[in-house]
């Protein structure tokens, strides 16, 4: 089943989501949905405060998307095909960046439609985070895998993609984001 996306404008977008002390049924069940939300929407990630719940979960699946945005995987220093790992679960996730190097690609957002930036990011990191049987993992990636963990990861903490942009380059934007806002007020 397909869960309803909140867009540019609801609160649930700009609140810090609350830690998972508990994963059942429940927890498992929106997880699921939130895949086939995100496959519904040809998404490649997906949080849980875009479908209105403001706790600290995302989905992740790049497969659809790697041919033109390439991505590398590890767990305990070994390569993992990307295949092995998505769709990603991602519970109470943190990110750590790895090395100085960043990349500067493209990024649109499902609750911001019409709307693609080029963001700065590390171009490598780690992320912990708990499975849904509350194993607790760490993985390492690179290229289009960790831009969307950092974009979901942000999304937990209230930061949109279009925070990272110059004033310049979010006014580039701003009729679309008006109307959003608007358009979800109306809700």
């Amino acid at each position: 089943m397909s869960l309803e996306l909140v867009y540019y404008g609801h609160p649930a977008l700009r609140i810090k989501g609350s830690l998972i002390e508990n994963i059942d049924h429940h927890i498992i069940s929106l997880a699921q949905e939130m895949i086939q939300t995100m496959y519904d929407y040809d998404g490649c990630g997906l949080a849980a405060h875009q479908v209105g719940r403001s706790i600290r979960l995302a989905v992740i699946d790049v497969l659809t998307a790697m041919k033109d945005r390439p991505s590398r995987a590890w767990r305990d220093g070994e390569p993992v095909t990307i295949e092995s790992i998505t769709p990603l679960v991602l519970i109470n996730p943190e990110i750590i960046p790895l090395g100085n190097k960043t990349s500067y690609d493209l990024e649109g957002c499902l609750s911001i439609p019409e709307v693609t930036a080029k963001v700065y990011r590390p171009a490598r990191v780690k992320i912990r985070y708990q499975s849904l049987d509350g194993k607790r993992l760490e993985i390492e990636a690179e290229g289009l895998l960790a831009r969307a963990a950092m974009h979901e990861v942000d999304h937990l903490n209230g930061i949109l993609f279009i925070d990272h942009l110059s004033p310049e380059e979010r006014q580039e934007h701003e009729i679309v984001l008006k109307k959003l806002q608007q358009t979800q007020q109306l809700l």
